[in-house]
């Protein structure tokens, strides 16, 4: 029986729930926990009303459609946006700087062709920007050179956040979660008094492209440094082993690999050897 869409008391049924979760987790790997229901109904509600959806069945049949790839793309949007900052925990950042470019960075390495990074399921582009600003710090260090060109890839599964990324205007207080007064008056323009776009300068050396983590990544090429930080929470142990395995993959020899506080490699510790940057750990694809 279908729950009637009745406003802020409505909440998914156990089915409807289990049907959602599944699409959840074919379209972009997610594995939901038991008893989210209730996160569930308050984070579609509105594209319920949004789409004149009468019931979270109604949803599901819609979602089940392949026409309708705009609520697809919402409703992968509501469930995996979460919060992100500029510079988020400081010390990949700071490492970059004052360890790895130094070293890519060197004479005896600058026959290698550009510094490739690759920020993963890069939301609304706080952490590739962070990184372009980064580079930029850098470049100002070391006195106006680089010795190699640095490029950085942004993917994400949802092209809502994509579009805010690339767009890169950001209101007071996403501006105000991690980014100094000293770098926002460095590395944006004043939009109006409550909205800020990055600089060319930063906006030049970032890419954009959608990328479903479950999906190849040969089309990106290889990589000296990957931030997938904060994401591989999401996923069961199955499918986090296969996107660890890929990411390895997907860096060249030696290559660096950024993980969120709480994230590790597991059981993969034969592809990749943890250092401890003092704060924080990296991985380094053996």
């Amino acid at each position: 029986m279908c729950s009637q869409f009745r406003g802020s008391d409505s909440q998914m049924e156990q089915v409807e729930f289990d049907h959602f979760r599944q699409f959840l987790q074919d379209a972009c790997g997610i594995a939901l926990g038991e008893n989210k229901q209730y996160l569930v109904t308050n984070r579609v509600r509105r594209l319920l009303e949004e789409h004149g959806l009468h019931s979270f069945s109604d949803l599901i049949t819609e979602l089940k459609r392949s026409s309708n790839r705009g609520l697809r793309d919402q409703v992968i949007d509501v469930m995996t946006t979460n919060e992100t900052f500029w510079f988020r925990d400081t010390y990949p950042f700071e490492h970059l700087k004052n360890k790895l470019f130094p070293e890519m960075m060197a004479p005896a390495n600058r026959m290698f062709g550009p510094v490739r990074i690759w920020s993963a399921a890069c939301s609304s582009g706080q952490e590739p920007y962070s990184l372009s600003m980064a580079v930029e710090e850098y470049k100002r260090k070391a006195m106006g050179t680089l010795g190699r060109p640095v490029q950085i890839i942004a993917t994400d599964l949802s092209s809502i956040v994509l579009q805010q990324a690339r767009l890169g205007e950001y209101d007071r207080l996403s501006v105000m979660r991690g980014l100094s007064p000293e770098r926002r008056d460095m590395f944006f323009d004043a939009v109006d008094g409550n909205r800020w776009r990055v600089k060319p300068i930063l906006r030049d050396k970032v890419e954009f492209r959608a990328l479903n983590l479950l999906d190849s990544y040969s089309a990106l090429g290889r990589f000296d440094v990957v931030f997938c930080r904060n994401v591989l929470i999401y996923f069961n142990a199955e499918l986090k082993a296969k996107i660890l395995q890929k990411i390895h993959a997907s860096l060249k020899p030696g290559g660096v690999l950024f993980l969120g506080s709480s994230e590790g490699v597991g059981q993969l510790g034969h592809l990749f050897e943890m250092v401890r940057c003092e704060p924080g750990i990296l991985y380094r694809a053996l």
